[in-house]
Formats: structure tokens, C-alpha cells, sequence
């Protein structure tokens, strides 16, 4: 359920974004807070900018969770979004252990505000194979943490 505060933080995100598109940069703004509601870090989308396709300010505010916060803190933290989240800032968010997103436009509204965000061409994937070979290395880490 998004609250007045939860609305009050994406308007925050939603201007981190224009302000990004006033630096050169493309419209995607974010922000974290803490357990406490307090602003922990801010980021924008620098993928031109850095000639970094990994950029997205969900990303980077990930990475900064990662390291900064313990795994307790990081739960009970919010991003707030402009945009919903890819796939990939997806996967770093889980990882990081950010405890919850609010975001402002869905993906489908995206792609039908800008129709090139959707046309992504998918990538084959092929695999499972050598089984055997692959769990060596996985089973020697995991058994040395």
C-alpha cells in the first residue's frame, strides 16, 4: 500500500530524474531511505554519461546498501523509484537486501511513453552441461565459508 510519505519520496525520485535530464542524462532517478524514513543516498542514470550500461541509479544504490549497511539496516530500508526496476537492478536489489521498492511508472507505461525501452532482443541461452565440472569450484567455496 503506497502512503502520502511513500508519494512524497517518489516526487523526490521523479525530480532527481528531471534533474538528470538537465545534466544530459537519461530521465531515471532514485533515492533510499533509512529505517527511519530519513534520505540515505540519491542517484541518477549516468549510462551515457559514464559509458557504463550497468548505471542505473537502482543499481548503484544497491552497491552503496551492499557496502554500507548492515544486512539488518538494509531490510528495513525503501527505494523509491522513478521507473520500475529492470532485470538487472532487480537482481542487485535481492542481493543487497534492500527490504522494499515503491516505484512511480510501470515498465509497461514506459515502453508506452518511449516504444525503443521495450525492444530488447532476447539472448539464447543454452545449458545445463559438465555438471560434474561446474560444482567443483561451487562446492569448494561453499564449504570454505
Amino acid at each position: 500500500m503506497i502512503t502520502a510519505s511513500d508519494e512524497t519520496f517518489l516526487r523526490r525520485a521523479i525530480s532527481i530524474a528531471a534533474h538528470a535530464v538537465t545534466l544530459g542524462d537519461a530521465p531515471y532517478g532514485s533515492l533510499l531511505t533509512g529505517p527511519d524514513g530519513a534520505i540515505l543516498a540519491e542517484a541518477h542514470n549516468t549510462v551515457r554519461r559514464d559509458d557504463d550500461i550497468t548505471a542505473h541509479p537502482e543499481l548503484k544504490l544497491a552497491r552503496w546498501a551492499a557496502r554500507q549497511l548492515d544486512p539488518d539496516t538494509a531490510a528495513h530500508t525503501t527505494m523509491y523509484t522513478s521507473c520500475q526496476p529492470c532485470g538487472m537492478c532487480t537482481g542487485g536489489i535481492i542481493r543487497s537486501g534492500i527490504g522494499r521498492v515503491v516505484y512511480a511508472l510501470s515498465t509497461e507505461q514506459l515502453v508506452e511513453l518511449n516504444p525503443q525501452s521495450g525492444e530488447w532482443p532476447t539472448v539464447t541461452q543454452e545449458g545445463p552441461a559438465l555438471f560434474d565440472q561446474a560444482r567443483s569450484p561451487v562446492d569448494a567455496y561453499y564449504r570454505s565459508v
